[in-house]
Formats: structure tokens, sequence, C-alpha cells
């Protein structure tokens, strides 16, 4: 009973871990941040999920299969990572500025003026 909770509080906290990236991927501006919040979610989230799975398995046939699986995903996706950021830089790639954030806002409050304007009724 214990060991299925742990489980289930393991799978859990890597789902919140991989829904973090996935929140990141939609939210932060450019490639390399982007990246970033992925690849530290990503190896998090996947480790404490096959943790769990392999606590729920209470060190079954399953076990040594998944334990395996999770050391090999510890090491390549962060090296992955490091490769694709490496070739954005190669590329250059820009990365994201303040000052173009600044700017997308002044954008968006104009448009968003202009729309309001357009609507109202004249007379």
């Amino acid at each position: 009973m214990i060991l299925n909770a742990i489980a289930v509080v393991l799978v859990l906290s890597g789902l919140f871990f991989l829904l973090l990236g996935v929140i990141g991927v939609l939210r932060f501006p450019d490639y390399y941040s982007r990246t970033h919040a992925v690849a530290k979610a990503e190896t998090l989230g996947m480790l404490l999920m096959f943790s769990g799975l392999i606590v729920y398995l209470r060190l079954g046939a399953g076990s040594a299969q998944l334990a395996l699986i999770t050391g090999f995903a510890f090491l390549v996706n962060p090296t992955a990572t490091h490769a694709l950021a490496r070739i954005a830089v190669q590329r250059r790639l820009p990365s994201w500025k303040r000052e173009e954030r600044k700017q997308q806002e002044r954008n968006r409050r104009n448009n968003s003026r202009a729309k309001s304007s357009r609507e109202q009724p004249s007379g």
C-alpha cells in the first residue's frame, strides 16, 4: 500500500515537471530558452516517472529494463540538447532581446486600440 502511494507520488511529480516543460516551450520567447526549459524538465520528469514505475513494479522483472532506460535517458537528453543548442549557435540563430519584447508589447497595444476604435459605433 505504501509502495503504491510512493509510486503515485513519483509518477505525478514526473508528470508535473513534464507539464512545466510544455509550458516553457509555449511561454518562452526564443529557441535557447525553450530548449533549456525542455531539457531540464524532461530529464527530471522522465527520471521521476520511471522511478515511480520501478517502485510500482516492486523491483520485478521489468525494473532492470526501466532502470537501464532511465540511465540512458539521463545521459542522452542533456547531451542531445547541448548538441542542438551548439548547432543553433553555429548557424547564428538569433536570441531574444528585451527591446524586441517591448516593441511587441507596443504593437499589441496599438493593434488593440485600433481594433476597439473600429468597433465603436459612430454618431
